[in-house]
């Protein structure tokens, strides 16, 4: 279809530089940096980093699908679905959970480990699970106030619908 037409995907690039758009590309770097650093690692070996894992891989794919979703406004083509009540339940499990994963990898990062290339990679996976948890925070505050309608509240919006 040309690209004229209202059936083209279009590449939303405002979406990039939306403060939402640019902590999910953030989450999707950062969030594949942990899972890679740890699936490099003898990971199997240690039943706790089976939890940072499958937290890690989990919510890196949804959100590069949602990434998807957004870039290529699709989002726009599925009216019944509630995206912004979506995308809050979304960040805020995600932060939830990411703060689950930082603490238990960074719980067993053991620095007298016999491979110091494991701990290496385990003490930077802490790190940058730190940092997504912290982009998925900032995430779920701004999808709120996105949700909420950019600041108001129940009485300026009763008072908006009245009016």
């Amino acid at each position: 279809a040309p690209s004229g037409s209202p059936g083209a995907l279009a590449l939303d690039g405002a979406f990039l530089l939306s403060p939402l758009g640019g902590l999910m590309v953030a989450e999707a770097v950062l969030g594949l940096l942990v899972w890679a650093l740890i699936a490099d690692t003898t990971y199997y070996l240690h039943a706790a980093y089976g939890w940072v894992m499958f937290v890690a891989i989990f919510f890196w794919m949804l959100t590069v699908l949602l990434l998807v979703i957004y870039l290529l406004q699709l989002h726009l083509k599925f009216h019944i679905i509630p995206w912004s009540l979506v995308l809050v339940i979304f960040n805020a499990t995600a932060t939830v959970l990411y703060v689950t994963a930082f603490v238990t990898c960074s719980a067993a990062v053991k620095p007298t480990s016999w491979r110091q290339w494991d701990y290496n990679r385990r003490a930077a996976a802490s790190f940058f699970a730190c940092l997504v948890m912290v982009a998925y925070g900032a995430s779920t505050f701004f999808s709120f106030c996105a949700w909420r309608g950019l600041g108001s509240n129940a009485a300026t919006s009763q008072v908006a619908n009245r009016a």
